[in-house]
């Protein structure tokens, strides 16, 4: 049972891998075709003045490197996902029912997250490479997408699957009734706003990829087969991304990844909770904690502008200051890597903590 259920996971996640590494080429070639990157340099800081100190981190790179890189994420995951359905309806033999994961009640909701986030980052992502210098869509216009996003789902979790509480370590649940859906919109913002953290090549898909990967032995173990499936095949499509991403990368996540990557976070994190019999929910600071620390270091770092008039960090987020401090981008990418790592393994044990 436990070798079958591993081969049911294991296989769509490295066709999953092979898929993006396939596509990559052809990503590529129309990325640069048609010069998907920004056609002019600099960034407005989180209070709304030129950011001075990031556009000595990032001159050249911001016009000559493609955005969009995400497609190769999602598209990998839709492909073995529809894939696999496809194959156990059209030759419904046991190994190919066996690898279909496509299910109402554990991939429908993170795979919808995924391609509603990716899809309205494709358009922020479009906007940001014309000609005319635009900043994409409007920060509170995406808020408002995610919040209306996450709200909806948040209210299914409630109303269509029962959930009314999250787990608590030690302590079994604490019960919140209908407070699940603002909590839930709670943390989906958050993780978006730490979507910042694709900001250096290598960087964002490191942490994600050790996330997602912790998920997937949280599902796993909580016998969510195909939670874990849906999470290992996203994870190795991330590895695929991180591939080409790595210094120097061919190309940027940017918001079409990021943006459902963060929403499809939150989802599984519930999803690992009560619903799982788990501590999902409690183990995402901790599994996520790199994400974090890039929130929590643009939120001091705009609060002490505020109020002291002066920064705490030479730049915002938190990578970034170290870069400007001396430390080489792939010191900074690498020592995230281990940390989340690290982090993956303490949240896996304490959301199956029993």
């Amino acid at each position: 049972m436990i070798t079958s259920s591993l081969i049911k996971v294991f296989i769509p996640a490295t066709a999953s891998f092979v898929i993006g590494i396939l596509f990559a080429p052809l990503l590529t070639h129309y990325l640069y075709k048609f010069r998907v990157w920004k056609k002019s340099t600099g960034k407005t800081a989180l209070d709304g003045t030129t950011a001075v100190e990031f556009a000595k981190l990032r001159t050249e790179t911001e016009t000559k490197t493609p955005r969009m890189g995400g497609i190769l994420i999602w598209f990998s995951v839709l492909f073995v996902t529809l894939g696999t359905w496809a194959l156990a309806r059209t030759f419904p033999i046991p190994l190919f029912e066996k690898l279909d994961f496509l299910s109402r009640s554990q991939t429908w909701i993170p795979l919808f997250t995924l391609l509603a986030g990716a899809l309205m980052g494709f358009a922020n992502d479009l906007l940001d490479i014309q000609p005319s210098g635009e900043q994409g869509i409007r920060l509170r216009t995406r808020l408002l997408f995610v919040t209306i996003v996450s709200a909806f789902i948040g209210w299914w979790f409630y109303a269509k699957l029962g959930i009314d509480s999250i787990g608590i370590p030690g302590d079994g649940t604490f019960f919140i009734g209908a407070l699940i859906i603002p909590l839930f919109v709670i943390i989906t913002i958050g993780l978006y706003a730490g979507g910042v953290i694709d900001g250096i090549d290598g960087l964002a898909g490191g942490v994600l990829g050790s996330a997602f990967m912790a998920y997937a032995g949280i599902a796993y173990f909580q016998n969510q087969v195909n939670l874990a499936d849906f999470c290992a095949t996203l994870t190795v499509a991330i590895l695929a991304f991180l591939w080409f991403n790595i210094p120097p990368a061919r190309f940027w996540m940017t918001e079409t990844g990021t943006m459902g990557l963060m929403m499809t976070l939150a989802v599984i994190a519930f999803m690992t909770d009560t619903l799982g019999e788990g501590y999902g929910v409690a183990a995402l600071p901790i599994i996520a904690f790199p994400l974090v620390i890039t929130v929590l270091s643009n939120i001091i770092q705009v609060a002490s502008k505020k109020i002291r008039g002066k920064k705490v960090f030479r730049i915002a987020p938190l990578h970034h200051h170290f870069e400007a401090i001396g430390w080489p981008s792939y010191k900074v990418t690498m020592r995230y890597w281990i940390i989340s790592m690290i982090m993956a393994i303490v949240g896996m044990t304490v959301a199956l903590l029993k």
